[in-house]
């Protein structure tokens, strides 16, 4: 099982570098101008999102099942991350649609508006499911 676990860190790991990241590429994209750098953003883009983020989104999923299955958890506060992991992957799915807009020219959103969605809806979400993984208060 530390092989499970390890596995499930690192994936974990590489997706939320993914959540953090993808954002901070929109801003930039809305910042350039230039048709090379445009499309230098979207290519940047597309391989973070279906190369990096989705499998290790899944991979997370996978492994965290294994676990959950494996060492049979169970408790209010599994239930309360599960929901956390829930909204997270609605984020990862939301993120993928902002992706398609900005492959298709359709951009509406500001840099402000990636400024603001780089950190807050992650951060929050990560720092919870780390409490209550970790101190199991219910």
């Amino acid at each position: 099982m530390l092989i499970v676990k390890s596995l499930h860190v690192f994936f974990m790991v590489t997706w939320f570098a993914g959540l953090f990241y993808l954002p901070r590429l929109f801003v930039y994209h809305c910042m350039a101008t230039d048709a090379v750098g445009i499309e230098r953003f979207k290519v940047m883009e597309r391989k973070l999102y279906w190369g990096i983020m989705t499998p290790g989104a899944i991979l997370t999923l996978v492994f965290g099942a294994w676990l959950m299955l494996g060492y049979g958890f169970s408790g209010g506060w599994l239930n309360a991350k599960l929901a956390l992991v829930l909204l997270l992957v609605a984020h990862h799915v939301w993120l993928g649609k902002l992706l398609r807009d900005f492959a298709a020219d359709r951009n509406v959103h500001g840099d402000r508006f990636y400024r603001w969605i780089n950190e807050i809806p992650a951060a929050p979400a990560l720092a919870l499911i780390v409490y209550l993984a970790v101190a199991k208060p219910f």
